[in-house]
């Protein structure tokens, strides 16, 4: 009986290691693939594919700087647009409302809006926001598109919401009740044990939230491709169009034939690999800075 649950023991410990491992292995598969795919690309674009400013595969000009450019540039405005109503979500569930008929409909709906499609985020955004942005544009005297990097920002702002909304919530709930009780009993109003107790004790929890938010915000395509107009050039406003890696993939690899272009295309995967990797890299930094002070 004994060597029985050893060897399931072992067995299971096997299993753990393996699956670990697995998980190494296919990131690590993810990349070499994506090296060896675009390794022509690379010694044939050189560092003008990082600075370029044109993506012309009719003339065999490939700069991704717009398209990196872009991807940053609407992930980290969308970042900064959804953390007040995603932190205002997090609190009303995590200490105000933790329970009864309210808070479980609200959470019910976060819970679906993460999990709707985002081909359906951009057929909304196409009908509702673009014409909005559309007037928004004709009062401002710019030329109205409706389309371009502020639709992109909206929409992905509203997408990225339930992820840090959720776990913030479930961090807020984890304080322990006895150190909010400490700080009542010392006199301290409901703002100020959320602003000095609360916030600090879980901010690894919120920044925890906010790299998930941006993960998801990089990687976006649909809902993006749908309304950032798709033009791989430098945007001059908000209100312009511009293009994402993640956008331009989506539309060019389907038609791409010759090597080169194909091998560019995932130059661009490569990059966007890369830019994920550094931003979670920097993110799990912050996270675990933080923890350690707590």
């Amino acid at each position: 009986m004994l060597w029985s649950l050893q060897s399931r023991e072992n067995i299971f410990q096997r299993a753990l290691y393996g699956s670990a491992f697995l998980v190494v292995a296919i990131l690590i598969l993810f990349f070499l693939t994506l090296l060896f795919k675009s390794f022509s690309a690379v010694w044939s674009n050189g560092w003008g594919f990082f600075t370029g400013v044109v993506w012309d595969p009719l003339a065999g000009v490939y700069g991704a700087f717009p398209l990196l450019l872009g991807t940053l540039l609407t992930s980290a405005l969308s970042l900064l647009l959804s953390l007040p109503f995603a932190l205002s979500i997090a609190l009303f569930l995590g200490e105000f409302f933790r329970k009864g008929l309210f808070s479980a409909a609200l959470r019910s709906s976060i819970e679906l809006l993460a999990g709707i499609p985002s081909v359906v985020y951009g057929f909304w955004a196409l009908f509702i926001l673009v014409p909005l942005i559309r007037r928004l544009e004709i009062l401002l005297g710019v030329v109205p598109l409706g389309v371009g990097v502020l639709a992109a920002v909206l929409v992905l702002a509203i997408m990225i919401i339930p992820y840090a909304a959720a776990l913030s919530a479930e961090v807020i709930k984890l304080v322990p009740q006895d150190i909010r009780e400490a700080a009542y009993s010392l006199g301290a109003t409901r703002y100020e044990v959320i602003r000095r107790v609360i916030m600090p004790y879980a901010r690894s929890g919120f920044f925890a939230g906010i790299l998930l938010a941006l993960g998801r915000a990089l990687g976006e395509t649909m809902a993006v491709t749908m309304v950032i107009g798709n033009a791989t050039k430098m945007p001059s406003s908000l209100f312009d169009t511009g293009n994402t890696m993640a956008s331009l993939i989506a539309n060019e690899l389907a038609e791409a034939t010759d090597p080169l272009y194909v091998a560019s295309l995932t130059q661009v995967g490569l990059l966007l690999f890369g830019v994920s990797a550094l931003i979670s890299l920097a993110g799990k930094y912050i996270v675990r800075k933080y923890s350690v002070e707590i």
